[in-house]
C-alpha cells in the first residue's frame, strides 16, 4: 500500500514536471513569435522611412546637390533677434522637421546639419519659416507675421562676426555661429547681441 502511494506521487510529480515543461516551452514560442513581430515592425518602419527619405519629394528628401544623409554631422549656433525679442526655435513646431539639417532635443540654439551641401535656407524652409535676403516670415496659431527691409527697418546677418549680405545658400561649418537680426540696431546693439551669441552652448551629440 505504502508503495501504492510513493508510485501514485511519483507519477504526480511527473506529470506535474511534464506540464511545467510544456508550459515554459509554450511561453517560450510564444516570446519568440512576439520578438519575431516586433522585429518585422522595426525592420519595415525603418525601411519605409529611409524610402521615403531617398524616393519621395516630401520635406523627408534633401535639397538638390545635397550629400548622403550621414555623410557629415556639423553644429552651430544660432541666435535671431526681432525687435531685440529672441526667436524661439525650442518649441515643437521647429524640432526634427528634416533629417538633413534640424534643431532637436527642444534645444533653439543649436542647428545640426546630417547632410553635406545643405544650405541653410533648406532649414528655414522644413520648419515653415520664409526666409530669404529681403523678409524673415514665420506663421503662428493666429497669424502670419512678415518682416522685411525697409526705409526704417533691415535684416543683418553675421557669421562668426562678420557681416554677410545673404544667408539662404550659406552652408555652415562646424562651431559656426550666426546672427540674424531685424530692426534698426546701432553697433552696440549689435555687439552686446554678437556677445550673446558667443555665449550660447552648441549642443552636440
Amino acid at each position: 500500500m505504502g508503495e501504492n502511494r510513493d508510485s501514485r506521487r511519483e507519477k504526480e510529480r511527473e506529470n506535474y514536471a511534464s506540464k511545467q515543461k510544456s508550459q515554459k516551452q509554450k511561453n517560450t514560442l510564444i516570446a519568440a513569435g512576439v520578438f519575431a513581430v516586433i522585429i518585422a515592425i522595426i525592420a519595415f518602419a525603418s525601411y519605409t522611412y529611409y524610402e521615403k527619405i531617398a524616393v519621395t519629394g516630401t520635406q523627408m528628401s534633401g535639397p538638390p546637390g545635397a550629400g548622403k544623409l550621414g555623410d557629415e554631422h556639423e553644429h552651430a549656433a544660432i541666435l535671431v533677434r526681432i525687435f531685440g525679442d529672441k526667436f524661439d526655435f525650442s518649441l515643437p513646431d521647429y524640432q526634427v522637421k528634416s533629417p538633413y539639417i534640424h534643431f532637436e532635443s527642444q534645444n533653439g540654439d543649436t542647428i545640426h546639419r546630417h547632410a553635406s551641401n545643405v544650405p541653410l535656407g533648406f532649414l528655414f524652409d522644413s520648419i515653415k519659416v520664409g526666409f530669404d535676403d529681403e523678409c524673415f516670415v514665420f506663421p503662428d496659431k493666429k497669424a502670419e507675421h512678415t518682416f522685411c527691409n525697409n526705409e526704417d527697418y533691415s535684416l543683418k546677418f553675421y557669421v562668426n562676426h562678420e557681416k554677410v549680405p545673404t544667408l539662404s545658400d550659406y552652408v555652415l561649418k562646424e562651431d559656426d555661429r550666426i546672427l540674424v537680426l531685424y530692426g534698426n540696431e546701432n553697433q552696440t546693439q549689435v555687439d552686446n547681441y554678437l556677445m550673446e551669441l558667443d555665449g550660447l552652448f552648441i549642443q552636440k551629440q
